[in-house]
């Protein structure tokens, strides 16, 4: 017997075998239960996600002996549908019979009687090829075919179909698989097939199959074909010219610390092995999708191609606002491979782009230098000096609330500051309101420079069970107002949050209730923590701020920066 196909051998012969696609397959059985059947159908999708398969199984399931809607795949009619030579099931390529002359041939035999089954059934693949002529010609036929015949239009771009068409058909979207259901028929072949494999492997052709059950089959043929009686990741990716998920964290990470000649040297060796560069491009921008996502979120169940400890490696070193900068560039890239015959050069520009970026605050930095020759200072100095013995820190907490206090080395400020100076200990500057905190915007930024994003991302997964203190007659009301806020910045001894409404943010930076809040961040994760919030305005601005800082390279170092906390 001659060999067949996988995607061949395995199409499904049954509604119930389809790979996703439920939500047709469901309509197609109550319309064939019900007998509302109409007289023309199109199928339209993504190639390799099911139409021709889909039109023959509901000819099948219109002819078969033991009544409509079933397909036993044992009578004469269901064993000639399976094998392709039924005589009232016609299939015609579009592509290679789109003129007018095969259409009023087919229109011809339309007037007659079926020979095997109840109905004739007209599968018309890839119809958009159609010339005008071709399309006009079937236009009557189409609106009112003889009781006994049944038209499935099949395509994959319905935009090309004349309106006249599409309006006298009933018509049904595909989908692309999704992975799981591809994977899951991949295990089932592959069981049936006796390959030894692992999940990785099978990962990989779901990713190359791009949520196409045929493409996934045609891959995994042309891998066993290659290797055997097994199936696995390093085969896939030598077939392929791949580069392994490893490889490209480790591109990323010269990147991200600009050692120009490492990426050069993974390039040239791309190259040579004849990598394929757009599908590396492509690569790039979902492990960066996955880096910003994990920062902005810290929750693993979006991530799509990263596990949670190579995001959380990745963005140590990762800012998101570099990481937004490096996806718009191979955004940029992706957009000019369609304009180029050599993608190569444009990728190479491409990685040194990338690989700069960071260091134009440096260049800054030094021709600010030769300008100004002498550095910025703290013009508080030159103020009448206040005493030693008279210190008014100006975070006053009620009860047992403590007020916060920064040190910083002997070096000259880094930018200006309203904050008052004692013995070189900064305090925070008194409220106009005395009933509320408020941090100016130079300590706001120094606040930003000494937070951890570990920290953050232990809040923000612990944030949702503050809500069982919500119901809790004493602090449950502080509870509640915490809940709605977003920590933005956190470090050991204090926590930024950020919340849309202005109310909520002057409630929760009063003074009176600080040591409410106090005591339930305390409760939820036994943290000692001074707690202030900012609008989402406010927030935007503050980043926008820190960004601007860290670009010219004035943004203080963490190691010039003390929080902590003292007791009055």
């Amino acid at each position: 017997m001659a060999y067949k196909a996988l995607y061949r051998t395995y199409r499904p012969q049954t509604f119930e075998e389809v790979a996703g696609q439920q939500h047709i397959v469901k309509t197609l059985k109550n319309a064939l239960a019900t007998g509302k059947i109409a007289h023309a159908y199109l199928f339209a999708g993504p190639r390799g996600t099911g139409k021709t398969t889909m039109a023959k199984l509901f000819a099948k399931a219109l002819n078969c002996e033991h009544g409509i809607g079933c397909q036993c795949n044992e009578c004469k009619n269901c064993v000639a549908i399976t094998e392709g030579n039924h005589p009232d099931v016609l299939e015609l390529d579009a592509a290679s019979n789109n003129g007018v002359d095969e259409i009023r041939e087919l229109i011809d035999k339309v007037k007659y009687g079926t020979i095997l089954g109840k109905y004739k059934v007209y599968i018309i693949d890839e119809v958009h090829m159609l010339s005008t002529g071709a399309f006009n010609a079937l236009l009557k036929t189409l609106e009112e075919p003889p009781a006994h015949v049944i038209f499935i239009l099949a395509t994959t771009e319905p935009h090309k179909i004349l309106p006249t068409i599409l309006s006298r058909c009933q018509r049904y979207d595909f989908n692309k698989v999704s992975e799981e259901d591809i994977k899951e028929r991949l295990k089932s072949v592959l069981l049936n097939e006796n390959v030894e494999y692992n999940e990785e492997a099978i990962d990989l052709v779901v990713k190359l199959a791009d949520g196409g059950m045929r493409d996934a089959l045609s891959i995994l043929e042309k891998v066993l074909a290659y290797s055997g009686n097994r199936l696995v990741v390093e085969d896939i990716l030598n077939i392929f010219a791949l580069e392994s998920k490893e490889e490209k964290i480790k591109l990323i990470n010269s990147i991200i610390h600009h050692d120009m000649s490492d990426v050069l040297s993974r390039l040239n060796n791309y190259i040579s092995k004849g990598t394929d560069i757009k599908r590396l491009t492509e690569d790039l921008l979902l492990l960066l999708k996955d880096v910003l996502i994990y920062d902005s979120s810290y929750n693993e169940e979006y991530l799509e191609s990263l596990s949670k400890e190579e995001a959380i490696s990745l963005s140590k070193d990762l800012s998101v606002d570099q990481a937004i900068k490096m996806i718009d560039i191979l955004m940029n890239t992706v957009k000019d491979y369609k304009n180029v015959t050599a993608i190569n050069p444009i990728f190479e520009i491409t990685l040194i782009k990338l690989t700069s970026l960071g260091n134009e605050s440096k260049r800054v930095v030094q021709e600010e230098t030769k300008v100004v020759e002498k550095p910025i200072r703290n013009p508080v100095k030159e103020e009448t000096p206040i005493k030693k013995e008279e210190p008014a820190p100006v975070v006053k907490p009620v009860v047992e609330t403590p007020k916060i206090e920064e040190k910083i080395e002997e070096s000259e400020p880094l930018f200006e500051s309203n904050v008052k100076v004692v013995d070189k200990v900064i305090y925070l500057t008194e409220a106009e309101k005395e009933d509320r905190f408020e941090i100016d915007d130079n300590l706001m930024v120094k606040i930003m420079a000494v937070s951890k994003k570990e920290i953050k991302a232990e809040l923000l997964d612990g944030w949702k069970n503050i809500k069982k203190y919500s119901t809790n007659p004493v602090i449950g009301k502080t509870a509640t107002l915490l809940i709605d806020g977003r920590p933005l910045v956190a470090s050991n001894k204090i926590i930024v949050l950020e919340y849309q409404l202005a109310k909520q943010v002057e409630k929760v930076n009063a003074k009176e209730i600080q040591a409410e809040i106090q005591t339930v961040i305390e409760q939820v994760f036994n943290r000692k923590m001074f707690v202030y919030a900012v609008s989402r305005n406010k927030s935007i601005d503050l980043q926008s701020l820190y960004m601007n800082l860290l670009q010219i390279g004035r943004l203080p170092k963490p190691k010039d920066v003390t929080l902590e906390f003292v007791g009055e």
